[in-house]
């Protein structure tokens, strides 16, 4: 076992053993011996009421440094820490507000900071806590005074958090089957607190000198190199790190572990390490690789080295979200870093590479800058996102990220385009709100936004600008405004003299002003969009040299003769940078809508326009009178008139406007025809993608007939493109990436020759006790049809908890979801509640999957509704896996009966006090598939008849 053979520090100790213990004679020996010595117990809080009623830490008293001590015992699973913080009084008073969450403080002192060496004893500071708001008060016996510097010394413990957040417990298995115990830390947005009492918001950023207590056979990381390790009686380490910047709690870090790692140096002298459990040591280097490559780029594109000597990224066997970017220490999910080249497929390689670079872009947008408040935290998300985007796009161009990118923006307007949306920027206070700003809001739409934003600047502008804004608040806390005002002042005095374009507060500087005089003041223009919610909508009337333009929200499940219509559009308008072509020019025009309605004059008649030339923007574009018929006629005539990225625009369009009630569905599926003879593979994924969303809704409903048209249709349409198909790791990325796609929806629908070549390609595995290497990008495949028959599936099942690749462990349970035996749906459901062969982390995405399977649904539904307390266990309340868990048994339902279902259920955690937004969206997406329902199926089963 790994475990630490002393216990944990005893509760009551004198001050002798713990000065000894925790080395900190620096705090002055003689002044605390008289307090600290004393048997102070708990401190009770019923007496006495609490000096301070609101949510946000009052702004009397910053925190300056930390010192922390902390002692992690991994056989009792408990930890013990001191604390001294040193602080600051900005006004007069007697009490110190700060968060702490299930920790039990056993002694509280306050000392002057100039008056350490004095022999008067430190004051003793009587505790209170107020446990809803996570707070506790350190009462002072008299007025602390504004303008002065005190140390605050905490000392305190609790055990090991059971979940994925503060101070927690993770476990693995070698490979011979021991169970090993690490501790680690995960802190965003408000868990710092369970670790140790701290002032836990992002704008109270201090320095922190960390100090961790290990056994010899474990190491310990923190956000900082270690500087010295001292051996301690009985065989123990203490070690001791340098002093961090100045940095937000939530990025603090530390982990004790047995891990190993892969070390290498960037250009600038950053020394990169990756971490992981040894025996999957072997599936770091491709994370090497990538890390040194992408934190040498940022550093050249944001002008601005890493501040830190040091960065470790680490693979945590039990991890809630994909990763966090916590300062010179990131963490991840073991699937979000290690890849293994036998089990890893393309998608799995981009997935690694995405994560990497959406953590490093943090070291600067997030950690190096910090939005000031938890309302903003797209500033710090949104700008990630997007730079995965820009990163990649440099420095590993053939994993064409661009095409996977536009998935991103339509993962936003999916959300962004019901009504039970929220603005980018929003109002945030109690820590399930602030859980529930991370969302595909905060991260994609601001992505999208910032793309759109880049585009209408210019690239070099954009760059400009986000140097200037990091540059300019740098360690320090910023608010949307003040983004827009870099962006707004990006000029030099170089810039003037060569006649650059730049941009100064009041207007746009430039020696050509053609388009510049379309620019509006960036402030007024960004405001529209991250201070409102939703995606507007861009009609396009077409007549011969005019064209007619009107904007309105767009709303799926909503449409013009619905009483609410009007009330639901008034108030809506952006400011947005359109751009377009025409039949009569391939220049890229632009122009910025600034009204309800506008009109533009062409230069000559046009038999067709396209606009948000690939898709640059963040808008929905609907073509009035003939406009989509002139389209199809012209992508089946010369499909490559249009770009790629336009084409994947104009499926994605068209299908969008059916849920708002401006397009037919026939008008939509008349548009998919031509891709018989696509030869883009992202633009096929996206038509197909469409046409397998329709199957799985008439297949969970079970309409048999449209559900069996559909599978017929679909083998038939693109029967040739999935022949083509082979069974290799041929080819670019994207084509890997559909070819994986192809293969499984092939045999979802049952097509006998992809069913014969999958079954004997997992005999073959199986034959050889699951050592034969497969074609990675197809094992999903290959893997679920095997788990259609009971051997297959128990074997599957073995091969799972054998497997030490996380991508392996993925396509596997995947596969095991697909099983149509409602016993063996119940048996995974069963060991993912149990926690040892599927780990919680992965119970949510199991649970989804379980619900996709048309035999699961109901079966999902009904266990999440059955074990809800038991869930809330397991994860926190507004929890990213608590909320997929919510919208994975529940957004595919399309019935009345079900909505009323699920209402029901919502609103019995109502009276529970369970509040969460989730449920709103829940309930409208199925209320907009019942309408999807009632409009377009009759015309769904006619168009498939007339196309067979």
């Amino acid at each position: 076992m790994c475990a630490l053979a002393m216990t944990s520090l005893c509760r009551r100790c004198s001050l002798v053993v713990v000065l000894q213990l925790l080395h900190i004679h620096s705090l002055g020996i003689y002044a605390f011996k008289h307090q600290i010595g004393k048997d102070n117990g708990t401190f009770s809080t019923s007496d006495q009421p609490f000096p301070w009623n609101k949510l946000r830490l009052p702004d009397m008293v910053v925190p300056i440094r930390y010192e922390l001590y902390v002692h992690p015992n991994l056989t009792t699973v408990h930890f013990t820490g001191l604390e001294r913080i040193e602080i600051f009084v900005r006004k007069n008073t007697s009490f110190i507000i700060l968060h702490s969450k299930g920790l039990e403080i056993t002694s509280a002192v306050l000392l002057p900071k100039d008056d350490l060496g004095s022999s008067q004893p430190g004051k003793q500071l009587q505790v209170l806590e107020h446990a809803t708001h996570e707070q506790i008060a350190l009462q002072a016996p008299e007025v602390l005074t504004a303008g002065q510097r005190y140390l605050v010394v905490i000392e305190f413990h609790s055990r090991l958090a059971d979940g994925f957040d503060g101070f927690y417990k993770s476990t693995y298995k070698t490979r011979d089957g021991e169970t090993r115990v690490i501790a680690t830390t995960d802190f965003e947005p408000t868990s710092a607190r369970m670790a140790f009492p701290c002032f836990d918001e992002p704008s109270f950023k201090a320095n922190f000198a960390i100090t961790i207590r290990r056994e010899r056979k474990h190491i310990a990381l923190s956000n900082m190199p270690k500087i010295k390790t001292i051996e301690l009686e009985g065989g123990l380490l203490e070690d001791h790190f340098d002093v961090t910047v100045k940095m937000s709690t939530y990025l603090v870090a530390y982990i004790v572990c047995d891990f190993k790692s892969v070390q290498a140096t960037t250009s600038s002298g950053t020394k990169v390490s990756i971490y992981a459990s040894p025996d999957k040591w072997s599936q770091t280097h491709y994370a090497l690789e990538v890390a040194v490559k992408l934190l040498e780029f940022y550093e050249k594109y944001f002008d601005i080295r890493f501040p830190l000597p040091k960065l470790d990224l680490v693979a945590i066997p039990d991890f809630q979200s994909g990763a966090m970017e916590n300062w010179g220490l990131i963490t991840y999910r073991e699937t979000s870093l290690l890849y293994d080249p036998k089990t890893s497929s393309a998608f799995d390689k981009l997935w690694v590479t995405k994560v990497i670079a959406h953590e490093l872009a943090h070291q600067w947008f997030g950690n190096l800058v910090t939005m000031e408040w938890w309302s903003d935290i797209w500033l710090n998300e949104g700008f990630a996102r997007f730079m995965e985007l820009v990163s990649i796009s440099a420095t590993y161009s053939e994993l064409q990220i661009e095409d996977y990118f536009l998935n991103v923006c339509f993962g936003a307007i999916a959300r962004d385009s019901l009504n039970s949306s929220h603005p980018i920027s929003n109002p945030a206070e109690t820590p399930t709100q602030i859980k529930e700003m991370f969302d595909t809001v905060s991260y994609d739409k601001g992505a999208c936004v910032l793309k759109m934003l880049r585009d209408f600047l210019t690239e070099e502008v954009f760059q400009k600008g986000i140097i200037h804004y990091l540059k300019t608040y740098g360690y320090r806390n910023a608010k949307n405004d003040d983004l827009w005002n870099s962006m707004a002042n990006t000029c030099s005095e170089s810039d003037f003299s060569s006649g650059s374009f730049c941009y100064t507060a009041s207007r746009p500087v430039s020696n050509t002003f053609s388009h510049m005089e379309k620019l509006t003041e960036i402030k007024e223009m960004m405001n529209t969009w991250i201070l409102q919610k939703g995606i507007p909508l861009i009609l396009v009337q077409c007549e011969g040299k005019t064209l007619r333009l009107r904007q309105e929200r767009f709303l799926k499940g909503v449409f013009e003769e619905d009483p609410e219509w009007s009330n639901l559009q008034s108030r809506y308008f952006w400011h947005i940078p359109l751009t377009y072509v025409t039949s009569s020019s391939d220049t890229v025009h632009r122009h910025i809508l600034k009204t309800k309605a506008d009109r533009l004059e062409l230069e000559e008649e046009v038999t067709w326009v396209k606009f948000n030339v690939d898709m640059s923007g963040y808008y929905i574009v609907h073509y009035e009178g003939n406009g989509w018929d002139n389209i199809i006629k012209l992508l089946n005539q010369n499909h490559t008139l249009f770009s790629h990225k336009d084409r994947v625009n104009l499926i994605h369009n068209a299908f969008q406007l059916v849920s708002a009630g401006r397009l037919s569905l026939n008008t939509a599926l008349d548009l998919t025809r031509y891709l018989r003879h696509e030869s883009s593979n992202i633009v096929l994924l996206q038509g197909v993608g469409y046409l397998e969303m329709l199957y799985h809704m008439m297949e969970r409903r079970n309409i048999s007939d449209v559900t069996e048209n559909l599978k017929r249709y679909i083998l038939q349409h693109f029967k040739p493109v999935i022949d083509k198909q082979t069974w290799s790791e041929e080819g670019s990325v994207s084509d890997r990436m559909l070819r994986s796609d192809l293969l499984r929806l092939a045999c979802e629908l049952q097509y006998p020759p992809c069913i014969q070549k999958a079954n004997e390609l997992f005999s073959k595995w199986m034959g050889s006790g699951g050592t034969l290497n497969l074609t990675a990008d197809v094992l999903k495949t290959v893997y679920s049809v095997g788990a259609q028959t009971m051997a297959g599936w128990n074997y599957l099942l073995k091969q799972y908890s054998l497997s030490i690749s996380g991508a392996e462990k993925n396509k596997i349970l995947y596969a095991l979801t697909t099983s149509r035996h409602c016993e063996k749906l119940t048996m995974l459901i069963e060991l993912g509640m149990e926690g040892e062969v599927i780990k919680p982390q992965d119970l949510p995405a199991l649970i989804h999957a379980i619900a996709r399977n048309p035999e699961g649904q109901g079966l999902a539904w009904n266990f999440v509704r059955d074990n809800w307390n038991k869930l809330l266990e397991k994860f926190e309340l507004a929890s990213f896996s608590l909320r997929t868990i919510i919208t994975g048994t529940t957004s595919h339902f399309s019935s009345k009966d079900k909505l009323e279902e699920v209402k029901h259920f919502f609103r019995s955690l109502e009276n529970q006090g369970s509040q969460l937004k989730i449920t709103e969206v829940v309930l409208e997406t199925i209320t907009k598939n019942i309408r999807w329902l009632k409009r377009n199926l009759n015309s769904l089963r006619k168009w498939l008849l007339n196309n067979l």
